[in-house]
């Protein structure tokens, strides 16, 4: 069987994912480069990159690619759309199906319902895409069956006319972190800054990384490096939790009672830094 994922992303798991790149079902040749990547998820988008008249024919391809070798996520068109109950019909039985990523989430039964359709434990991303799904993102973190959750940042931008500011878009992020929190799942993914790359991502991430959000979508190749890198523990951190973990081991005593919260910081830092492989790096 042919080796299409790259193989640092692919042990990585999913709650831990920083980049999630998004590859379009419209034309197979997106899948094999999108897995080559160094996205840590990749997402075959048979949602909004698939004009209704190619849905069918996006699904076909989908199912294929993940019969024959190819393992991915998978964004399934939303559940008041004609296509939805076709597309985990086929993704039911496709055996390299990572998960699905249900668009336009609104309530947590929507969520319940895919996953009863696909394979026991199969995970649900629930993206967020407008003011009743920021608005419900509690209810939807706390379903059975939710994964994470996503934001939609394009679609809930034309729902409210928010405009793209970070203070604009500060309520939602807000209560898609703290929805995740009191669902207990991994932090959400915050949504693709489009055409970005370079210092203008780079800014982009900082916004996410200081809302609390620990992944981002993104649409193009080249973004996944620049995303993995920003929402991973900088050098300054990992040293930091380093000396902290070191003096720790060697007996240093609790100074105020902001030590133990800090030896928790550190914890989470190294967990971090060895899941990503960032000590040596």
């Amino acid at each position: 069987m042919p080796t299409f994922r790259n193989s640092r992303a692919a042990a990585l798991p999913a709650k831990l994912s920083r980049s999630w790149l998004l590859a379009s079902a419209a034309d197979e040749g997106n899948f094999a480069p999108a897995l080559a990547s160094e996205a840590d998820s990749v997402i075959f988008d048979m949602e909004d990159a698939v004009p209704a008249p190619g849905k069918a024919e996006a699904r076909e391809r989908v199912v294929e690619a993940l019969s024959t070798g190819m393992t991915a996520w998978v964004r399934v068109n939303g559940i008041d759309t004609e296509y939805w109950a076709d597309d985990l019909a086929a993704l039911s039985k496709a055996p390299g199906l990572r998960g699905v990523m249900l668009a336009m989430t609104e309530r947590p039964d929507q969520v319940t319902h895919t996953a009863m359709r696909l394979q026991a434990g199969t995970p649900v991303l629930a993206l967020i895409e407008s003011a009743i799904g920021v608005e419900n993102a509690t209810d939807i973190a706390c379903a059975p069956g939710t994964f994470r959750l996503a934001f939609g940042v394009g679609d809930f931008r034309k729902d409210t006319g928010a405009s793209d500011d970070p203070m604009a878009l500060a309520y939602a992020r807000s209560r898609l972190v703290i929805a995740s929190r009191v669902g207990q799942l991994p932090g959400p993914i915050d949504g693709p800054t489009v055409g970005a790359l370079g210092d203008d991502l780079k800014q982009a991430c900082k916004v996410t990384a200081s809302m609390g959000m620990t992944g981002k979508l993104c649409l193009l190749l080249d973004a996944a490096d620049t995303i993995n890198k920003s929402l991973s523990p900088s050098e300054s951190e990992i040293r930091w939790a380093h000396e902290l973990l070191e003096a720790h081991a060697a007996g240093a005593v609790v100074g105020d009672g902001s030590y133990l919260p800090r030896l928790a910081r550190a914890e989470k830092i190294s967990s971090l830094a060895d899941s990503y492989g960032l000590w040596n790096a």
